[in-house]
């Protein structure tokens, strides 16, 4: 389907090419020339010259498939994914017709020089070009079909005939085709019959959710090491087959901004090789003269760091490739004024990102040698163990089933992981139900270490500028999260063992296997360990199959199960319900436990009040303006995709007037809700609440219930230490700084102050749990949470509520990363999970969300007992 504007806003938008062509066969490449007429131009495929119309989905696949239809010798198409909403993703490999014929033996050489062996001479450097992973970041996509245009269709072009003969080129024009379409269709909804730059105008003003996130509202360029995305986990796996020595993920900033590329700023993983870093600046002076020769502004070296290897950036320069973000100030339209008064156009943003990718591919074809043995040098090196000896070992005792989902996730990312079945001993420990191992000699061995040690440090002299900026209250320098150690995050033990660690090589495909023991005449108890556990019993209860769970630990038969074991009685279910709860696990994967009778050796019997019935909750999720999209899609994603439980979205400034009877679970992400749930959204909260609702509210929105004289939860956030909470905060919603110190000073924070005096007990970060509460079932060892931001809570006192998880004392509060030494002390002791009875119903508060980015495996079983055990342990 095509689209378009009127008269007026297309000359206009013609017009805004200006010198960028030459002739009517030019205007369709921002470089000057001749085109071979029997390659298709964007004007013929979907009605319209290059920057002068936004490029719709359908029109770029289309385009794509037309290039490739009209150059079979130069180009192979490739669909390597399907998003969520059902659109294709693919990429485009051009190359000179003699590489093409031999493109399956390349491949292969190049295979063999990323294994850490000598190649035969096959391989011909890869540059890989990818354009669009934010689906508003808009300029990329046409870029990137003006690149693969002008590479097959440029006569007499010294440049493209050197690209050609000496690399492979593959394009991959658009990332996030779901996000670019949801953009695209709110931009049409609102322009005029000309294209408005004022900044404020709908068409520069995208309603929530943005089309920066996909279908599941996820930032895929934080998604390379989860790969909960089906376009991130179908794109790494195109790239593992390519092995490209320079990768390129282009995108847009804020449009007052010129043009960003590399080198990058500081810090830079400790990962990265000093060849790497040489690369960086020779292809830098390379955009740099591009640049300079149109005298068009650029900057390098600052904001956009290396740091954070979950970036399409520094996840591929962990490979031993080149990864470079470039950031192009985005219009956000067809054109934007800036704050300078000039007029940022679209087509400005096309041509700069398609002068970057030739610039870039012409680097890599003036010294393939070069990139070839780089890249060679970086994989062999590894698997010879420059990088380290020994391996990762995975205990597959704690959280089996999320440590059987870490070691697929490596394996997919192309690192090789061993499997040791049957119990073994190694380094002093031993495994009774077998490990995974991770050896460190390997290719990929540097992003083995930056995903598994417990620590990337950051730079000393980084760290000490970040302290002297903050010294005299200037902002720091810190682009991202400085923790991501994918086993604690997982929930799962590693440890790093120097010897060798034999074991099986494990497929990323491999199905976890289920586990299964005892005979089950009386029931089946599906203990509550991992997130497997919590996807099987929510899969049960879903087909109808009954289970009652309880809140006190129970040995039956020799075997003792956790606070939240689910068990599935035969004598509530058919012979048939119970076949297909075993048919159930053996597709999760899950672990059940056949129990003979229902005596227990200790611990509560089926019909103790500490057992109840469970039912499958209906939940609401608040959706829209208010709360943040990126927390809504996460906690969505993991509750539907992972967990397995369906959620309504329902727009939060619906939640007034909507029927919440209908529902047992209502969530609130991250965000600012009050502004937009008013007086009536908060007084149907709260009757829902009050009625036996429960309500599970994420990080800063709990602040739209904490206030006021009679707030749903009696917490505060606090101040920072050293200052008062200012005077002008009528509300009272911020508190006194409070340093804990000890166990005691905790004790007597949370004491009743109406009761006598009682001692009752009770950014990676550790949390420690509350033994006696259901909500921290499968916690008994504590947890490692994330904490970003600046909310801190002050604990519920004992009269009001349960601090369910509480964040540990000073010095073993930080399992990974670095922390600001006063937000470690004031951290100390605080609540991260709470619970506060109101009416019949329930509050429950996370300080933090714990389905960020979908990557915190670990916290499963805290969303489930929150949303999926809740409602009927309150019932």
């Amino acid at each position: 389907m095509r689209y378009g504007f009127r008269g007026g806003c297309l000359l206009m938008a013609a017009a805004l090419l200006g010198a960028a062509t030459t002739s009517p066969a030019a205007a369709q490449s921002f470089a000057e020339g001749t085109f071979d007429p029997a390659v298709p131009t964007l004007t013929q495929s979907a009605g319209h010259a290059p920057g002068t119309r936004i490029t719709s989905p359908d029109q770029a696949i289309a385009y794509i498939r037309a290039l490739a239809a009209a150059a079979p010798d130069r180009t192979r198409l490739v669909q390597y994914a399907t998003s969520w909403e059902g659109r294709p993703l693919v990429y485009l490999v051009i190359s000179a017709p003699q590489n093409i014929a031999r493109l399956d033996a390349i491949q292969a050489d190049l295979a063999t020089i990323a294994a850490g062996r000598p190649g035969n001479g096959a391989a011909v450097p890869v540059t890989w070009l990818a354009y669009g992973v934010h689906g508003n970041e808009i300029s990329s996509t046409d870029a990137a079909l003006m690149t693969a245009y002008h590479l097959l269709a440029a006569r007499d072009d010294e440049e493209a005939a050197k690209i050609l003969a000496n690399t492979i080129i593959v394009i991959d024009p658009m990332q996030n085709p779901d996000g670019r379409a949801r953009f695209l269709g709110n931009f049409l909804a609102a322009t005029g019959i000309v294209p408005d730059p004022d900044r404020q105008a709908a068409e520069h003003d995208e309603p929530w959710p943005s089309g920066r996130v996909n279908h599941y509202m996820f930032d895929l360029n934080r998604d390379w090491f989860t790969l909960s995305q089906p376009e991130t986990r179908g794109k790494i796996a195109a790239i593992r087959q390519w092995n490209p020595v320079v990768v390129v993920d282009l995108h847009e900033m804020g449009g007052d901004q010129s043009y960003f590329f590399s080198p990058a700023a500081q810090p830079f993983s400790p990962n990265l090789t000093p060849a790497q870093i040489r690369a960086y600046e020779l292809i830098g002076r390379y955009n740099a003269a591009a640049f300079d020769a149109r005298g068009e502004p650029y900057f390098t070296r600052e904001v956009y760091d290396l740091f954070y290897p979950g970036y399409g950036d520094t996840w591929n320069a962990h490979h031993g490739a080149i990864g470079s973000t470039y950031e192009q100030g985005s219009a956000r339209g067809l054109v934007f004024r800036r704050r300078d008064g000039t007029d940022l156009t679209y087509a400005d943003g096309v041509r700069n990102h398609f002068t970057t990718s030739l610039a870039t591919a012409s680097a890599v074809a003036d010294n393939p040698a070069k990139f070839l043995a780089d890249f060679a040098a970086y994989r062999a090196a590894n698997a010879g163990g420059a990088a380290g000896r020994g391996a990762y070992v995975i205990d597959l005792a704690k959280r089996r089933w999320n440590a059987e989902r870490l070691g697929r996730r490596l394996a997919a990312q192309g690192i090789t992981v061993l499997r040791r079945d049957g119990s073994a001993s190694l380094c002093g420990k031993t495994y009774p139900a077998g490990y995974l191992a991770v050896p460190q000699a390997q290719p990929a061995a540097r992003l083995v270490r930056s995903l598994l040690d417990k620590d990337t440090p950051l730079p000393p002299d980084f760290l000490a500028e970040q302290e002297r900026r903050r010294a005299v209250d200037l902002p720091h320098e810190l682009y991202d999260v400085t923790a991501w150690s994918v086993g604690p995050m997982a929930g799962v033990d590693v440890s790093l063992c120097n010897a060798a660690a034999p074991g099986e090589p494990l497929r990323a495909d491999a199905p976890i296997a289920a586990r299964t023991s005892g005979s089950g005449s009386f029931g089946i108890a599906v203990p509550w360990s991992d997130s497997g556990q919590a996807r099987l019993v929510t899969l049960a209860l879903r087909e109808g199959i009954e289970g009652r769970v309880t809140d006190r630990a129970f040995t039956a038969g020799g075997r003792s199960f956790p606070r939240g074991t689910v068990v599935f009685p035969a004598g509530s279910n058919t012979p048939e319900k119970m076949a297909r709860l075993a048919a159930l696990a053996g597709e999760v994967g899950a672990e059940t436990v056949g129990l003979a009778n229902g005596w227990t050796d200790s611990g509560p019997n089926l019909g103790s009040a500490h057992f109840v019935r469970l039912s499958l909750p209906r939940v609401a999720v608040a959706w829209d303006d208010g709360v943040d999209q990126l927390s809504a899609g996460a906690l969505r994603y993991v509750l539907e995709q992972r967990i397995g439980l369906p959620v309504t979205p329902i727009r939060t400034s619906r939640l007034a007037r909507a029927d919440l009877s209908k529902y047992d679970v209502v969530l609130v992400p991250e965000g600012d809700p009050g502004r937009v749930l008013g007086d009536g959204g908060q007084r149907a909260i709260r009757a829902f609440v009050q009625r036996g609702g429960v309500l599970a509210v994420m990080g800063e929105s709990l602040e739209a219930f904490t206030a006021g004289d009679n707030p749903l939860l009696a917490v505060k956030r606090e101040a920072a230490l050293g200052r008062e909470p200012d005077a002008k905060d009528d509300k009272g919603s911020l508190a006194e700084a409070v340093e804990i110190t000890g166990d005691a000073d905790y004790r007597e924070a949370i004491k009743d102050k109406a009761a006598l005096p009682d001692t009752l007990p009770g950014a990676l970060l550790n949390v420690v749990g509350e033994p006696d509460h259901f909500l921290s079932a499968g916690y008994d060892d504590g947890a490692v949470v994330l904490a970003t931001g600046a909310q801190i809570w002050t604990p519920l006192g004992r009269d009001e509520g349960v601090n369910v998880l509480r964040f540990a004392a000073p010095a073993g509060l930080v399992a990974s990363g670095y922390v600001w030494g006063e937000n470690k002390r004031q951290l100390a002791y605080k609540p991260y999970l709470m619970a506060q009875r109101q009416g019949r119903g329930l509050v429950i508060g996370f300080a933090h969300d714990p389905a960020t980015r979908g990557y915190l495996e670990g916290l499963d079983l805290a969303i489930a007992n929150a949303v999926l055990i809740a409602p009927s342990r309150v019932r």
